[in-house]
């Protein structure tokens, strides 16, 4: 193949906005038999990290089966790029919370998520992760993770099938895809200062307070 007469570099900044130039230059690389292809960069490096999300399983009950169903031969998670279960949350971009989350795990939880870096991203997955499940009167279980961290995907289910989670992850993958690499690097979370709190605490003086009505 030969290219004769191509200089990008030199093209003046106003040429790019011209859409007839630059098809005169695709048509002479597809001339000398060139394929190019047009985008975004950002369209690329989101397609890149959606298809490489590596998961942090926060498997506490029932719902870690799940998931490690779907990591197995049959399902193969690894379709999706995300086989890559990361034990450390300074190597993951996803945090999949599978199980019940009691008041006196809810501070390691956190901790767990502060540790892992930007972009993150946090999957609930199930109905205990989700609103407490068949626990949610009970005195000891946190009522949905949304209280302790901004969640990007809710899976239902009790336990959610291998599918779902893939649906679920999937989704997650078209918002990677949507979001902006380029740009203002600051990423803002959307807290709830009402909730977002270690509940093990809020339990300690909510249930002194009632021993103390109760007196």
């Amino acid at each position: 193949m030969d290219v004769k007469k191509i200089k990008i570099k030199d093209i003046p900044s106003e040429e790019f906005k011209d859409n007839e130039s630059l098809q005169k230059y695709i048509d002479e690389l597809n001339a000398n038999g060139t394929n190019v292809v047009v985008g975004k960069l950002d369209q690329l490096i989101n397609w890149g990290r959606s298809n490489s999300l590596w998961p942090l399983a926060f498997a506490t009950s029932c719902c870690g089966i799940e998931f490690m169903t779907a990591a197995a031969a049959h399902y193969d998670l690894a379709r999706f790029g995300m086989e890559v279960v990361r034990n450390s949350p300074r190597q993951a971009d996803v945090m999949v919370v599978a199980g019940t989350i009691v008041h006196k795990m809810a501070p390691l939880l956190r901790r767990v998520y502060d540790q892992m870096a930007e972009p993150k991203y946090v999957v609930a997955m199930g109905a205990c992760a989700i609103s407490g499940g068949p626990f949610v009167d009970s005195y000891h279980v946190v009522n949905g993770i949304n209280k302790l961290l901004p969640v990007d995907i809710f899976i239902p289910g009790c336990p959610p099938r291998p599918e779902s989670l893939f649906y679920g992850l999937m989704q997650l993958q078209r918002k990677v895809k949507a979001s902006k690499f380029f740009g203002n690097k600051t990423i803002e979370r959307e807290y709830n200062k009402d909730t977002l709190i270690y509940l093990h605490e809020e339990a300690k003086v909510n249930q002194a307070e009632k021993v103390e009505t109760e007196k």
